[in-house]
């Protein structure tokens, strides 16, 4: 049996490692977004990265591996920004200004979009990519249902939410559709006027104040 590597040329090659899988992911966040998934080689990756197909196959077994990676990747990435954009205000939530905060972080990034919304379909066709990929919406639901249970400014929702998971669903459903015609139009300055005020009468008497 071969020793395993141990020392400082092992810390040398993992942390190349990591440096060579991040390459490949960044470059790949920009194809995708460039050309939409299916229509992207492993060639084209290494070559937007500045590596050999050897170097992808020592991090990813296939492309569809890679783009999972890379949507955990971003998705795990807005889900702490939404979870810290709500802890701001400590127990008493200032809605309006959470409200901004959290728009800002989810209408940041265009290219984003079009990965997120590739993924989607790509999911809608595989049982198993969808199961995964609700778990991650499941994980963004909870981190907002968590925040307004324990905001004591939000102490009573309006009715037809139920409770703060049936408000977690409203926000992510609002960004949803939000985002469907921000991708046609580009009007990212719009769009986030359109999701604070759906936000806003979703979470509040429609004036920025708790009901």
């Amino acid at each position: 049996m071969t020793a395993e590597r141990s020392g400082p040329t092992a810390g040398r090659v993992t942390r190349r490692r990591v440096r060579t899988r991040a390459r490949l992911l960044d470059a790949a966040f920009e194809v995708f977004a460039a050309k939409g998934f299916g229509r992207v080689s492993i060639e084209e990756v290494c070559e937007a990265a500045g590596y050999s197909r050897g170097a992808f196959y020592s991090n990813f077994a296939t492309l569809d591996e890679l783009f999972f990676a890379l949507y955990g990747q971003r998705a795990d990435l807005i889900a702490e920004q939404v979870s810290g954009a709500l802890a701001l205000d400590g127990p008493d939530l200032d809605v309006a200004a959470a409200v901004d905060r959290v728009t800002e972080v989810l209408l940041l990034d265009l290219d984003w979009l079009l990965v997120k919304t590739d993924f989607l379909v790509h999911a809608a066709r595989a049982p198993d990519v969808a199961r995964t990929l609700l778990e991650h919406r499941a994980r963004l639901r909870r981190a907002i249902a968590d925040r307004l249970a324990r905001a004591r400014g939000l102490a009573v929702l309006p009715a037809v939410l139920g409770d703060v998971d049936g408000a977690a669903h409203a926000v992510v459903a609002a960004y949803d559709g939000v985002t469907v015609q921000l991708l046609l139009d580009k009007d990212v300055d719009g769009a986030r006027v359109w999701l604070k005020q759906l936000l806003t009468a979703l979470l509040t008497d429609g004036s920025g104040t708790p009901e």
